[in-house]
């Protein structure tokens, strides 16, 4: 087991209110539970020492490949030896996901395919990120793991005889041709109790379920574009990133992986951010996925509803995947971070910003879902979206953090800005569409107000080009948006100079920096890489613009730097290295977006 394996040496397993990372080496290192947001169970990504891992291993002289059984979240980890080659076989059986559940299994098939292999596992729990102890017990057929508001228990079988080590086990076993064993680690919150023996039949029986359910889901996309796999596994991807009882999507199933090693940007990112879940929702539509589209509509007109945030203002940038917006943030000392990147934050203390672009994304999400229903909006729903734009009449000309979660203090953002604008422009469209009351008058003149501001000063006349906010002349990366968004045409000479600056200064042969902290202090420590979600939204604006040859380019080029499993962290490194959490959800949505804008504009000039 190596120490530390790289961010994107790794594939993604999950049910669907839970997930882990199993490395490409066979090590599940990251596992919490029962939910995304939940203490981990294993964390040794974040600290190889203290964090606890679940291991299956084998002796082998050459380097593992791993590979995802095709659209499904079964992940196959193979062994590959002269004297034979052996697999291990993970995932989470997908069994009533919209129904919240206490406990979660997670299963591991060891088998040989040509001669014969030698094992060695090790399951190694570490609950609460760590901070409590746990004892183990050994019944006539189970191993239970017992801890303070956790426990798990580990069946067997096949020819696995478990050693203790400690409180942890161990174990070693050589397998032939054609041989299986299997392990099926069971975890909740509460002691369980007996459970039924798990036979061959009866995993076998978990792992067709579990392809069945992943091939039906994969069959309902009417994505039949030029890049298939690719889509398709982003889409999977984003599906195995829902709290499916909510609909509500987590940017990332992982904390604090650094988006500079060493660096102090570690964030947790497994909550739900509305930014990253309205923006999904065009992708998913896009695609045919009505059902997780329409999920997450809900989830968030629940929230516009609810009106609870810690500002008290009628939104916040992100919850808990169950609406909570308590996420007081703190440090987990004990833990030395992935490769000793530290601090390790456990919550997320951004949740109290203020970031007026969530109210543009929300309301562009809620538009585009009642626009493919063909339904007209319900009255208390649309009631409710009243009154968020009645305030954000009052609010849109406030400084605010942006995007970017900054810490440096409060500006004038012209994102922020352009998102306002959409805000109103789409709250108008639906009024007038669907026939439904409102202060009409009030939303266009606000509208209106922003597109004259932004033209003044939000476009920098020295640079030829719009900027981050109106206090210097910083380039901003989300400012590729500005054309999908209708704000702005496509060929338009002001976009078109701002995407020749941004193509100077932020774009590195494809890759793109959301913005120069160097020019712009953020206020924090280190430097980051290019960030993958602003390298896709470029082929977007590529490909709106008519440069079909370089958005081809720019994508085809992106897609080299997935990992072998197709996924991808939040940045691309100096070195081409994958940093921060992984997989990242936006990335993963936006390589969806810029798929379909690219397929659509080249369609058009076929």
């Amino acid at each position: 087991m190596r120490r530390y394996p790289p961010i994107a040496d790794h594939g993604l397993i999950g049910d669907l209110q839970t997930s882990a990372l199993v490395s490409s080496d066979g090590t599940v290192d990251w596992f919490c539970a029962p939910r995304f947001d939940s203490p981990s169970v294993f964390a040794s990504l974040l600290d190889h020492d203290r964090g606890g891992h679940f291991t299956v291993s084998a002796d082998t002289d050459r380097p593992p490949v791993q590979l995802y059984l095709q659209d499904t979240a079964i992940l196959v980890t193979r062994f590959l030896a002269t004297e034979g080659v052996g697999e291990v076989v993970d995932f989470m059986p997908v069994e009533r996901p919209e129904q919240a559940a206490d406990r979660h299994r997670l299963v591991r098939i060891l088998r040989v395919t040509r001669g014969r292999v030698r094992f060695t596992l090790a399951c190694r729990p570490r609950f609460d990120y760590g901070r409590a102890a746990h004892r183990v017990e050994q019944t006539e057929d189970a191993l239970h793991f017992d801890a303070p508001g956790g426990h798990a228990v580990l069946q067997t079988n096949g020819p696995v005889r478990w050693n203790r080590d400690g409180d942890d086990v161990t174990a070693e076993l050589v397998l032939r041709q054609g041989e299986f064993a299997a392990v099926v680690l069971t975890v909740g919150a509460e002691r369980i109790g007996p459970l039924p023996a798990r036979t061959p039949a009866d995993v076998m029986a978990l792992f067709e379920s579990t392809r069945d359910y992943w091939h039906a889901w994969s069959r309902r996309s009417r994505y039949r574009g030029r890049r298939q796999d690719m889509v398709n596994r982003a889409a999977i991807t984003l599906k195995l990133l829902t709290y499916a009882p909510t609909g509500a999507p987590v940017a990332a199933p992982t904390m604090g992986l650094p988006e500079q090693i060493g660096g102090g940007r570690n964030w947790d990112y497994r909550y739900t951010w509305v930014r990253d879940g309205s923006m999904s929702v065009g992708a998913l539509l896009g695609l045919g996925h009505v059902e997780e589209a329409y999920a997450f509509r809900t989830w968030l007109g629940d929230r516009i509803r609810a009106g609870r945030t810690v500002s008290g203002d009628p939104l916040q940038i992100m919850y808990r995947i169950d609406g909570d917006p308590e996420l007081p943030e703190e440090v987990l000392g004990h833990f030395e971070g992935y490769r000793g990147s530290a601090p390790v934050r456990v919550g997320n203390g951004a949740a109290g910003q203020l970031q007026l672009d969530i109210y543009g994304e929300a309301v562009l999400a809620l538009s585009q879902a009642v626009e493919d229903a063909g339904e007209v909006p319900p009255y208390d729903g649309w009631q409710a979206l009243c009154g968020v734009l009645d305030w954000l009449v009052k609010a849109w000309d406030r400084p605010d953090e942006g995007i970017w979660e900054t810490r440096g203090g409060q500006k004038d953002f012209t994102y922020s800005r352009l998102m306002c604008w959409a805000a109103f422009d789409r709250g108008i469209r639906m009024a007038r569409d669907f026939a439904r009351p409102g202060n009409i008058a009030e939303w266009r003149a606000a509208r209106d107000d922003i597109l004259r501001q932004v033209m003044e000063r939000g476009w920098s006349t020295r640079r030829q080009a719009f900027v981050q906010h109106y206090q210097d002349t910083t380039l901003d990366a989300a400012l590729l948006l500005m054309p999908s968004v209708g704000f702005i045409a496509p060929t338009d000479p002001r976009w078109l100079s701002t995407l020749a600056a941004m193509e100077q200064e932020l774009v590195s042969d494809s890759l793109v920096h959301r913005y120069d902290p160097q020019a712009s202090p953020d206020g924090l420590r280190g430097s980051e890489g290019t960030f993958s979600l602003c390298s896709f939204l470029y082929v977007d604006a590529l490909a709106r613009a008519g440069r079909l040859g370089p958005a081809r380019y720019a994508f085809d080029k992106m897609l080299t730097y997935a990992n072998h499993a197709g996924l991808f962290a939040e940045e691309i490194g100096p070195t081409g290295e994958q940093l921060g959490n992984f997989p990242q959800a936006f990335t993963h949505l936006a390589l969806i977006t810029a798929a379909l804008s690219l397929d659509h504009q080249m369609d058009l000039v076929a």
